[in-house]
């Protein structure tokens, strides 16, 4: 049998071209990645600007709008509850920072209620004044 030797300078060298080939796949991995996430989040919100009537109402019986005081109309916020404690006149959902969709729009999506369409005219206790 005839077996073929690897010598150290033959190593070497296959060594020394493995190592950047392995780097160049790496780096597409990882750019590949970070491409698909930049892409994904883009379509999420594309989808979300373009097609926000889809989406459903945020009704105030909902668990996550009452844990955070959400109502529909500022004129029914409960000054009394707890979730009101922060709660100043003027602070629509229109005015808030966390608000999406197009202005102007009754219903638009928050990020704070992903999935859901809240009123513009409504509020809830993470209001955050737009910048």
């Amino acid at each position: 049998m005839n077996k073929p030797e690897l010598s150290r300078r033959r190593f070497l060298a296959q060594v020394a071209l493995a190592v950047p080939a392995g780097a160049v796949l790496l780096d597409a991995v990882v750019t590949n990645q970070a491409s698909a996430q930049a892409a994904a989040q883009a379509a999420a919100q594309a989808a979300a600007q373009a097609a926000p009537a889809k989406l459903p109402r945020l009704e105030e019986s909902d668990p996550s709008a009452k844990a955070l005081g959400y109502v529909d109309n500022i004129a029914k916020v409960d000054r009394k509850s707890p979730q009101a404690a922060r709660f100043a006149p003027g602070q629509e959902c229109d005015k808030c920072s966390q608000l999406q969709g197009k202005v102007g729009d009754a219903y638009r999506p928050c990020a704070i209620f992903p999935g859901k369409l809240v009123a513009a005219k409504g509020w809830c206790s993470v209001w955050v004044k737009m910048a």
